[in-house]
């Protein structure tokens, strides 16, 4: 029994022991994982450390670009951008602060001195022009983003960023302003949310004028209160492109008004008038009626905020017959002196063409079928021309095919291809019907002959001009030859003679030689019935023959009124006058052409 109890008795003397080295042992192992975690994150780990803890410290700012300014040709602004700053406050770190370092400069020395947040907010007060009680209300509260005060100029947010007030930090916005309203309205375009182009050259040009922003990073503490020396860096943002343009807005204006008056005076729902200067393809003067001033596009229809000299294809009518002459001429099947003997009436393949007008059978010129406006001559003379000729030439002229000027949705028009005409379509082609384009591409035809055979490529947008004054040309599309020197020369006498001799005599200009052509075609509804409604009236000339330098082109889309009564003659000489003026062209020497209309 003795034994026995003596055995036990050891057993339970050797037990505590036993647990105090595994309790040793254990926090042994623990005291090595936690000193190998250590020594990880401050041996091997310590820049990673410091780098997180310095990125949870930094604050970005965003600074704007400055958007780049759009100018007419003589350096108009006709759109700038403002820098404006809003202040910010973040009301929970103002409303815990006390007071605040800040660098000052006392008897001649800097050095940080200490400054009550009572005295930052009666300072900012004082800079904002703010009641201090009602700012300090403000200020107070648990909010990160409150806006304290908008569109404040520079000079103004940089004495605000100098107060360095905890909480408080100003944001760069830029605003938008268009000088000259609703001047070029259309083609300048505006942006959306006051930073992204939405329309017009706002829009396609949206990439070059925008910039690229930069950026301010400082250090703060975990109080909010940014550290005097702590980290403080400053890329400077780059500032976007100016865009100069051909446009001359005081030309731009003046078209703006003739054309608006002519529109209302015949109430029509819209018009437009291009002015393009031949010798360069540049475009002047490009008006719509109704146009959007930027500043407040929304006070037009969305429809009118566009620019219908490249967006609207329709139906040119007889303006087209210039280029049906011009084919002739220059496949030698045709010359302005060649008589044809034309029925009341005129029918082939058994389609039938009429005039607007009633006569006999007469005998005419080419140059008097285009000078009294003939479909029935027209037609006669141009059947000369395969399918396929008719529609490689207007192909030639550019019809089909957009201008390609920098703005949105241009127009190509329609151009069906030969093969697909009808009996019908295949001929009045000649004249302007079953054919669609824009009023820019009947400039840019008439700009062929108007340039002895030599069409140029329209130009809105003349260079880009970078912050540091450099000046980067825009090149055009190369020149082709449409036709040739001598075609060109019959083809303006016989648009000379149009106006001399035949139904155009309105578009003559005292002291100036000119040639031109009306255009008339039905419009078709817009309410998607089948069938039309109303008409379109255009007249396009050159000036001065002798040595022609501008076109001009007027159309109205569904004056009211008889078809017949109504000329764009006023409005096309008051707006020629007017650029021939601007430009001090000289007047007109030598006689004009007076080809005969009728034949002998």
């Amino acid at each position: 029994m003795a034994r026995s109890t003596g055995k036990s008795a050891a057993k339970k003397v050797a037990s505590p022991t036993r647990r105090l080295r595994l309790g040793l042992g254990l926090m042994l192992s623990l005291l090595l994982v936690v000193g190998g975690k250590l020594f990880l994150v401050q041996g091997l780990d310590a820049g990673g450390l410091a780098q997180a803890a310095l990125n949870n410290r930094l604050k970005p700012t965003v600074l704007p670009a400055e958007r780049g300014s759009i100018l007419d040709a003589n350096g108009t602004v006709l759109a700038s951008s403002v820098i404006r700053y809003n202040v910010v406050v973040d009301q929970r770190v103002n409303t815990k602060t006390q007071s605040f370092p800040r660098l000052e400069t006392v008897s001649g020395e800097e050095k940080y001195v200490d400054v009550s947040r009572d005295q930052g907010i009666s300072e900012l007060a004082a800079v904002l022009g703010k009641d201090s009680e009602e700012l300090k209300k403000q200020l107070t509260g648990e909010k990160p983003y409150y806006i304290v005060a908008k569109d404040l100029k520079p000079d103004v947010e940089d004495r605000i960023s100098k107060l360095r007030i905890p909480g408080i930090v100003t944001e760069g916005t830029s605003k938008r302003v268009y000088p000259n309203g609703s001047v070029a309205g259309g083609i300048v375009g505006f942006l959306k949310d006051g930073t992204t182009g939405q329309a017009g050259l706002e829009q396609t040009q949206d990439d070059i004028l925008k910039g690229t922003p930069g950026k301010r990073l400082f250090e703060i503490g975990a109080d909010g209160l940014r550290i005097p020396v702590g980290v403080d860096q400053f890329t400077p943002a780059q500032d976007g492109k100016d865009i100069k343009l051909t446009l001359n807005s005081d030309l731009q204006y003046f078209a703006q008004q003739a054309i608006q008056s002519q529109t209302d005076k015949l109430s029509a729902e819209w018009g437009v008038l291009t002015v393009l200067d031949i010798k360069t393809g540049n475009i002047v003067a490009m008006a719509d009626t109704n146009a959007p001033d930027p500043n407040d596009p929304g006070k037009v229809d969305a429809k009118d905020r566009g620019v219908r000299s490249v967006t609207a294809a329709y139906e040119p009518g007889s303006v087209e017959k210039m280029i049906t002459a011009a084919a002739l001429i220059d496949e030698g099947k045709s010359s302005p002196l060649e008589k044809f003997t034309i029925p009341p009436s005129y029918s082939v393949d058994g389609q039938t063409f009429n005039d607007s007008f009633d006569h006999g059978t007469e005998d005419r010129t080419l140059a008097g079928i285009l000078g009294w406006s003939m479909n029935t001559g027209t037609v006669m003379a141009g059947q000369r021309l395969t399918r396929q000729e008719r529609y490689d030439w207007l192909k030639k002229f550019g019809i089909g095919e957009a201008p390609e000027i920098g703005l949105p949705a241009e127009a190509k028009g329609i151009l069906t291809p030969a093969d697909q005409w009808d009996d019908r379509q295949q001929y009045t082609v000649l004249f302007g019907q079953g054919v669609s384009q824009s009023t820019l591409q009947t400039v840019r035809a008439y700009q062929a002959i108007a340039n002895d055979g030599v069409m140029l490529q329209p130009r809105l947008i003349d260079s880009y001009l970078s912050p540091d004054g450099t000046e980067e040309k825009v090149p055009a599309k190369p020149a082709r030859e449409v036709v040739s020197k001598q075609t060109a020369q019959q083809v303006r006498d016989i648009l000379e003679s149009a106006v001399t001799e035949g139904q155009i005599k309105d578009a003559a200009i005292d002291g100036y030689r000119v040639g031109a052509k009306t255009g008339t075609s039905e419009s078709p509804c817009d309410d998607g019935k089948s069938g039309y409604c109303g008409y379109t009236a255009s007249m396009v000339g050159m000036a001065p023959m002798d040595n022609p330098r501008f076109i001009v082109e007027v159309v109205l889309q569904r004056p009211k009124g008889s078809i017949y009564g109504i000329t764009n003659g006023p409005v096309f000489r008051s707006v020629m006058s007017q650029t021939l003026r601007t430009y001090n062209v000289p007047p007109s020497t030598g006689e004009p052409a007076r080809l005969p209309q009728y034949a002998k």
